[in-house]
């Protein structure tokens, strides 16, 4: 009988924050397959557990897919961990959990932490719809191209995005989206946690550490209607909806429509 591929979510910071389910499965697996078996040995010995592991990362993933699918169909339980967080999720798996599925292997997943859940839910950005678009390409060029694709997306876009390129992201977001509302995550759950919020133009103003690993969250698009169409009041109101604050939508509705930001002040109040 084939063994079970275990996908466990572990933490993205603080090593509190895993649950009593994956632990137990983390002890009880036969195998750990680990995207940095030297990250997972910290979690592992922080909690006395003692595990065959084998690292499976982007440049072996394909071999060593087949290896684990050959255990797995001997009967051995398989962990499938990422350094942090969930797997799959920007991280390695996806050819492990084709194969496995395809093979009628069980898949189990151990729900977790989630940096991406973890950002949206603080950021004060609206939560109902958001689009997921993992790491964004390290040229500016093609990273513009990335993000005008999501430009009319009526959601809370969020993308990860390396230390040493997030203020020449934050130009491109700019560039693209103008004065959306913006927010960053850093150093989720750990020691010196912080969520900048603002305009991409003005978090570049800001002085903040350039490390850690960054969650980005812009706010939604206006709903999908002509300009004219649009009561000042109304695209005001959008503004602060998407995230906001009232002078900043103020300003906004000003550039778009080429008022002053007087006369959309006193028209939004008239309406």
């Amino acid at each position: 009988m084939a063994g079970t591929l275990y996908l466990v979510s572990t933490p993205i910071g603080n090593l509190e924050d895993i649950t009593l389910r994956a632990l137990r499965v983390l002890r009880e697996a036969d195998l750990l397959a680990c995207e940095d078996t030297r990250q997972t040995r910290k979690l592992l010995e922080h909690y006395g557990i003692r595990k065959a592991a084998i690292s499976y990362h982007e440049h072996n993933e394909a071999e060593r897919a087949e290896e684990l699918l050959e255990k797995l169909n001997e009967g051995a339980n398989v962990a499938l961990v990422s350094d942090a967080g969930t797997p799959l999720v920007s991280d390695p798996g996806y050819r492990l959990v084709v194969r496995a599925a395809a093979a009628g292997v069980r898949v189990e997943p151990i729900p977790g932490p989630s940096a991406v859940l973890a950002a949206l839910a603080a950021s004060g950005l609206p939560t109902d719809e958001f689009h997921f678009g993992g790491f964004l390409p390290a040229r500016s060029s093609r990273r513009r191209k990335a993000l005008s694709r999501f430009k009319d997306e009526q959601a809370t876009l969020i993308f990860y995005e390396a230390p040493h390129r997030i203020r020449e992201t934050l130009e491109d977001i700019d560039a693209v989206f103008g004065a959306r509302p913006v927010v960053l995550a850093r150093e989720l759950t750990k020691t010196h946690e912080e969520f900048l919020r603002g305009t991409a133009s003005e978090l570049l103003k800001a002085h903040f550490p350039a490390k850690g690993e960054f969650t980005v969250l812009i706010g939604k698009a206006a709903a999908r209607e002509t300009v004219e169409e649009i009561a000042i009041e109304e695209a005001v109101a959008a503004r602060i909806e998407a995230g906001m604050d009232r002078m900043e939508a103020i300003k906004a509705v000003a550039r778009e429509r080429g008022l002053s930001k007087r006369e959309v002040y006193r028209l939004a109040l008239e309406e």
